[in-house]
């Protein structure tokens, strides 16, 4: 059964590229049970205790960060400028709640705000519309009080503040930055079902990247320390079934977890995809199939490193990604976790050489 507040839980935490504490502090109270480490750069290694003696390692993949904003300066009037921290379409950010974390480590709730049309002329009003022309305003009157009462400084971390939802009835959840915390709930959860399974011929090391958002920074380091044979990467993909018509849609909330072949960033393994969806077929798992025209993910970074490392890209499709508020399907949820963890205790020597071809 999923466990619904582990998903709010990690999915409110404060946790920006470069700014991913808050969501490892969740993360390593969800994983007691496990070998924990962590590096400089934020990234956290979980280890099943006593699972490293086999000849073949799969790294489980999913980032930390969401998207999110940095204080770039400070104006006289008390209003922050600020810069993304991630990909993000500037008509969706003006008129929402943030939250920005102090020099004492308190979350300062303000407002994202643009110029109102009252004090626009009709030609700033047919511009469009540009991040460097917004701010935050956190009811402050002034640059003092900013710094010296709110505690905060250029530089502070920005993240969206959303309430989470859960509609039980419908198996619908609603919440933030479920790119990519529904990934991290799926390498907890995958790792919780395998722990104790006897079926395991390979080691399993789940890689919880920082800084995804900025460019893959983080897999860079966890794929070089893990070094992987295999990956399976869990995302919080976009969901299409709002823009395309059934047959073309690729990521429908409910259509099961989402295989994906490409992206701007990687070509999946052939023989990867097929094991997968004949691990699937056979299991009566539920999935769909993604080429992606753009996007990327972690496996850009993963399917690189070492001598190349085949990668299963595992999408819970999620409505409105890389914005404020987010839908997805607990059946998706569950379809991945169910993929992953009958994947990885069918894996063995005959069919990991045969996906890497050996």
């Amino acid at each position: 059964m999923t466990d619904i507040n582990l998903i709010e839980s990690i999915t409110t935490a404060f946790g920006p590229s470069g700014f991913e504490d808050d969501v490892l502090d969740v993360i390593k109270n969800n994983l007691k049970d496990f070998s924990i480490e962590t590096d400089s750069m934020n990234n956290l290694f979980a280890r099943i205790k006593n699972n490293s003696d086999k000849p073949y390692t799969v790294l489980l993949d999913a980032h930390t960060d969401e998207v999110g904003f940095m204080v770039q300066s400070i104006l006289d009037n008390g209003t922050l400028m600020f810069v993304p921290l991630g990909g993000w379409v500037a008509t969706n950010i003006p008129a929402h709640l943030v939250g920005i974390k102090n020099i004492h480590g308190e979350i300062v709730e303000g407002i994202t705000g643009s110029t109102p049309p009252h004090f626009m002329s009709e030609e700033e009003r047919k511009r469009p519309l540009s991040i460097d022309s917004m701010f935050i305003d956190i009811g402050a009157k002034s640059r003092r009080e900013v710094i010296e009462d709110f505690g905060i400084d250029v530089g502070a971390p920005v993240a969206p503040l959303v309430d989470f939802r859960h509609d039980a009835k419908r198996n619908l959840i609603r919440g933030k930055a479920f790119d990519n915390r529904l990934g991290c709930c799926s390498i907890i959860e995958t790792l919780k079902r395998i722990k104790d399974s006897k079926n395991l011929n390979v080691n399993v090391v789940g890689g919880f990247a920082a800084q995804e958002e900025v460019g893959m920074r983080g897999a860079k380091i966890t794929s070089a320390k893990v070094k992987p044979d295999l990956a399976i990467l869990f995302e919080g993909s976009p969901a299409d079934d709002r823009y395309f018509p059934e047959g073309v849609a690729q990521g429908t909330l409910g259509g099961g977890t989402q295989i994906r072949h490409m992206d701007q960033s990687y070509i999946s393994s052939f023989e990867y995809i097929k094991f997968a969806k004949e691990i699937a077929n056979k299991n009566n798992i539920k999935y769909q199939s993604a080429v992606r025209r753009a996007g990327s993910t972690n496996a850009g970074a993963i399917h690189l490193s070492g001598e190349g490392v085949p990668v299963l890209v595992l999408g819970i499709p999620s409505r409105f990604v890389h914005s404020h508020y987010n839908f997805a399907d607990i059946s998706d949820f569950e379809a991945t976790v169910d993929l992953a963890v009958n994947v990885i205790e069918n894996l063995d020597e005959e069919s990991i050489k045969k996906i890497l071809k050996k």
